[in-house]
């Protein structure tokens, strides 16, 4: 029997199922998994915090515009203003 779902657009089989359970029954390497470099790189030993935060679109503009000169990212600029605030 084929089945009808698809992953990325391509069928899925009975034998990649078989594979795939095959695979989990066998046992997965953890340390392994972990370094397939999924989702965002880590800033620290320990998960970080995502956090709300609600900004005017003069605000947001001027962030962005710092980003865009600095070539770096939104939440790199509130990082650094953050730090500079602490210290």
């Amino acid at each position: 029997m084929e089945s009808d779902q698809r992953i990325n657009g391509v069928p899925v089989t009975e034998e990649q199922i078989e594979a795939w359970a095959a695979e989990a029954e066998a046992g997965f390497d953890v340390d392994a998994l972990k370094k397939r470099g999924r989702g965002r790189p880590g800033r620290g030993a320990q998960p970080s915090q995502v956090i709300a935060l609600r900004l005017t679109e003069e605000e947001l503009a001027s962030v962005d515009e710092l980003a865009a000169r600095e070539g770096t990212s939104r939440s790199e600029i509130i990082r650094k203003a953050l730090a500079r605030f602490a210290a």
